[in-house]
């Protein structure tokens, strides 16, 4: 157990102020109202001072008092019990069994007499039920065996109201609207003395200890339990909430609990339910008085002052305090006496408390502390004290490296997150105006006083203040010095080498550029300067220090593709001076790459910022650049213009007639580059044919001499490169696929005639050249007229040979027969439906005068001729005439 400073015993009436010229004085009881103290006496004395209090620096007080006077009740026994009425201007004073009334300023007995006989104890009511203001309830026990006596008591009489029996004899009592707690001789029960109705609470032996039963609060109540009773408040607990916690009876059936046996007591807390609502404290075994002075509960035995918190029922101070036999407390003071002298109890402010608390690093009993004393202190001054307690406990927390508790502190405190980040050297900016909280919430002047220099408990520090500031940068916690967070964080990441500093640096973020580039550069984090750059709109400073760190004049290896995100930075840039300014050196570094920064484009900067004869210029010194710019203008973009499908064609052609003349290691490349030059050469019809045909004659390109023949119509030409330059007779039929693609079927049928006749000429390949004949044959019957093809065929061929061919030009044959039988048939069957529509129109009278209007021209009919529509309408035959041979105007009908 750790003691806490809690109260500082102090006198308030010594022995010589009280016995003033007797030799003997014996205090009995005691009553304090406001600053008046009443001191009763075994002689029957009542000494009436006023007290009064000084406050001292060190947050407690001191009283001195004033004897007012002393006056004898003309008894000869011992003044038992004093209680105040202050609304009545009356004492009640309990000696020989009978309370009398007296005036609390002069001490005299009311005029009237009136008085409260058979009393052997007294309480007063400080939850009325009566509501008149101009009495107050008193309840005795009474001398008659097993009694309680109810009474209203006014200013010069009194009455009683009720009578009460209880099951044995009550020692002790409080009471509470209608309840009555009572210590009966073997047990503690609540009363409601209005129905009636009782409730065991616990039993308890008034042989071996002293009753104690006290009201505490509104409905309830403090008693002296015996000591092993906190084992069943313990056991009930665990089956349903503390808040509702039974207290324990003594089962019908069982055998009592041995109460004898733990030599300590317990202070019981019960409500007029008869629950707990809190834990028990745990008492000495000669506890004879009991305070409270929120949130403490004080006891009183042979020796010492004890006080216990009600919040954490834990012990907090003792006191020696010896001879004392008198503990009460009166709205908030509390006041011990010894037979001698009267003591008053000065609590230490409770934020004294608290800081001595947190002072010893005792951080959970501090904010309970703080939680309790809400009732205590007004709403807006608890605020902001519980804040500053909870920022205090959390550097208590963060010095203990408990980073979890600190955190949750820091967040419930509202605490501002400079405070922590000003603890660490250089994190905060040079230009922050922040100064840290007076008084301060700590003791140490930075980090490494704090973990005195461990380099261990530094490193989890930082790693603690980094995962702290990354959640509350996005929180109301960073309003108002988003850039000193960022900027912390940022140095700590660069200190770090974390990985995050990247991702802060891309995404939206509040860091002072000064103190940033500083550090960044101090810890060589060059790329993560150059982001720093570009978030504040310095593109250009990013984009040479990104250069500088590729060309090897700074190291800083974050990224191992840096040149390609140069180039992908340069590609999506809208500065186009830069982007030009840093054109050649891309290039010099790797054309196919470097040229993405004009083909990756987004496409409406190309056409707008970027002119595709500004870029060629540039290109003309990086041919593999240039060839990859124009496939992006050509095939990826679809630019329709000669000049750049020429250009690609040629360049296609350099590089495939530069490969011919090398070694052969690279025929595959060869290869790679002159399909494409065929697929431009077949696809392309914008480039300049004849000047290609210049250029590759005689250099041995046959397939591609064929395709621009192909080009120029010249089909012969261009079949006989095929069938007798290359032999390739595959290629010959798609030629003739290629070139018929989108055009009439006799075109096609021209084309496949042609290679035909090819194959079908004498010489010496004429057996090769027989094989692909029939092959061509059998493979496209459909392309052929088989009447011209069947007198050019050799009649040794076999009709077997022919099979495929000859079966599929009969199926031709006999399709297009039927078809046409088809069509025939459907041209008959309309032909029959306009027959039948005008046998109609002409079985019907149509009448006609010089009044009837033609439709179209609305002029009257000068003749008997017109034309009929099958609407009805009538028209003149030269109108009919012109509507027909002039569609447009409008008409009454489509058919005549």
């Amino acid at each position: 157990m750790m003691s806490t400073k809690a109260f500082t015993l102090v006198s308030a009436v010594g022995w010589d102020l009280l016995a003033g010229d007797k030799e003997r004085v014996h205090v009995e009881c005691v009553e304090c109202c406001g600053k008046n103290l009443y001191v009763g006496t075994r002689d029957c004395v009542v000494h009436h001072f006023l007290l009064e209090e000084r406050a001292l620096p060190t947050g407690t007080a001191a009283f001195s008092a004033a004897k007012q006077l002393h006056r004898h009740l003309g008894f000869r026994k011992p003044v038992n019990e004093l209680r105040a009425a202050s609304a009545l201007n009356r004492l009640l004073v309990l000696c020989d069994n009978s309370i009398t009334l007296v005036n609390m300023m002069s001490l005299e007995p009311v005029p009237s007499g009136a008085r409260i006989k058979g009393a052997a104890a007294l309480a007063l009511n400080e939850n009325p039920v009566n509501g008149d203001p101009f009495c107050v309830e008193v309840c005795i026990i009474s001398v008659k065996r097993r009694t309680i006596q109810l009474f209203l008591v006014y200013e010069d009489r009194v009455q009683i109201v009720r009578e009460v029996s209880t099951p044995e004899q009550p020692l002790a009592m409080a009471v509470d609207g209608d309840f009555l707690c009572l210590a009966l001789t073997t047990q503690y029960i609540i009363l409601n003395y209005n129905t009636g109705f009782s409730q065991d609470l616990f039993p308890y032996c008034s042989e071996e200890k002293r009753p104690i039963v006290k009201r505490i609060g509104r409905q309830e109540f403090l008693l002296a339990g015996p000591g092993g009773l906190e084992q069943f408040w313990a056991h009930s607990t665990t089956e349903q909430e503390v808040q509702s916690s039974h207290i324990p009876t003594t089962p019908k059936h069982a055998h009592p609990p041995a109460l004898s046996t733990s030599p300590r007591q317990s202070g019981m807390f019960a409500t007029v339910a008869g629950i707990s609502q809190r834990a028990p404290v745990h008492w000495s075994e000669n506890v004879i008085g009991a305070a409270i002075c929120f949130p403490y509960v004080i006891a009183l035995d042979d020796e010492f002052i004890t006080v216990h918190s009600m919040l954490d029922q834990q012990q907090k101070q003792t006191l020696p305090f010896k001879e004392g036999h008198i503990l009460q407390d009166f709205e908030g003071r509390v006041i011990v006496a010894t037979s001698k002298g009267v003591y008053i109890l000065v609590p230490l402010p409770l934020e004294k408390q608290i800081q001595d608390l947190l002072a010893s690093h005792r951080v959970e009993e501090a904010l309970v502390l703080a939680k309790g004393a809400r009732r205590n202190i007004p709403k807006e001054k608890f605020q902001v004290m519980y804040r500053r307690i909870l920022q205090q406990a959390g550097f208590i927390q963060f010095a203990q490296l408990q980073f979890l508790e600190a955190k949750e502190l820091f967040r419930s405190g509202q605490l501002d997150v400079r405070e922590l980040i000003s603890l660490y050297p250089f994190l905060l900016p040079t230009s922050s105006s922040f100064t840290r909280s007076h008084p301060p919430l700590h003791e140490y002047a930075d980090l490494n006083q704090l973990t005195q220099g461990d380099q261990d408990k530094m490193a989890k520090c930082k790693r603690f203040l980094m995962s702290y500031l990354n959640e509350v940068r996005s929180t109301e916690v960073a309003n108002g010095y988003k850039e000193d967070i960022d900027t912390a964080l940022l140095k700590l990441y660069a200190e770090a080498d974390h990985d995050s500093l990247l991702d802060l640096l891309v995404t939206e973020n509040s860091c002072l550029l000064t103190d940033s580039a500083a550090w960044l550069e101090k810890h060589n984090k060059y790329f993560a300067l150059g982001l720093l750059y570009h978030y504040n709109n310095q593109d250009a400073a990013a984009v040479q220090l990104w250069v500088n760190i590729v060309n090897g004049d700074i190291h800083d290896s974050t990224r191992s593709d840096l040149y390609e995100y140069v180039v992908d930075f340069l590609t999506y840039s809208l500065d186009q001076e830069l982007v030009w300014k840093y054109a050649d050196w891309v290039l010099q570094k790797s054309e196919e790459v470097g040229v993405q920064v004009f083909t990756k484009r987004p496409l409406d900067e190309q056409q707008n910022s970027f002119n595709p004869d500004s870029v060629i210029t540039c290109l003309k010194k990086y041919p593999k650049a240039l060839v990859k710019y124009l496939e992006h203008l050509v095939i990826d973009r679809s630019l329709q213009k000669e000049e750049y499908h020429t250009q690609l064609a040629l360049l296609y052609l350099d590089e495939v007639l530069r490969q011919k003349s090398g070694t052969s290691s690279k025929a595959a490349e060869a290869s790679e580059i002159q399909l494409k030059l065929q697929h431009l050469l077949q696809k392309s019809d914008l480039y300049r044919v004849h000047l290609l045909i210049d250029r590759i004659r005689g250099a041995g390109l046959p397939m591609e001499s064929a395709i621009l023949h192909g080009k120029l119509e010249e089909h012969e030409e261009a079949l006989r490169i095929l069938v007798h330059e290359l032999r390739d007779f595959a290629a010959a039929e798609d030629y003739c696929l290629w070139r018929s693609e989108g055009r009439d079927p006799p075109y096609r049928q021209r084309l496949f005639h042609t290679l035909l006749a090819m194959y079908l000429q004498p010489g010496p390949t004429a057996p090769e050249l027989a094989v692909a004949a029939t092959d061509l044959l059998n493979h496209h019957a459909a392309d052929f007229d088989a009447a011209r093809v069947l007198p050019l065929l050799p009649g040794t061929w076999s009709v077997q040979l022919l099979h495929p061919f000859l079966a599929g030009a009969v199926r031709n044959s006999v399709h297009a027969r039927r078809t046409a039988q088809v069509a025939l048939g459907l041209a008959r069957s309309e032909n029959l439906i306009y027959k039948y529509d005008k046998m109609k129109l002409k079985g019907s009278s149509v009448q006609l005068s010089d009044k009837k209007l033609c439709q179209m021209c609305q002029n009257p009919f000068c003749e008997p001729v017109f034309v009929r529509y099958p609407n009805g309408g009538l028209v003149h035959t030269h109108c009919a005439a012109s509507r027909h041979t002039n569609p447009s105007p409008p008409g009454p009908g489509a058919r005549t």
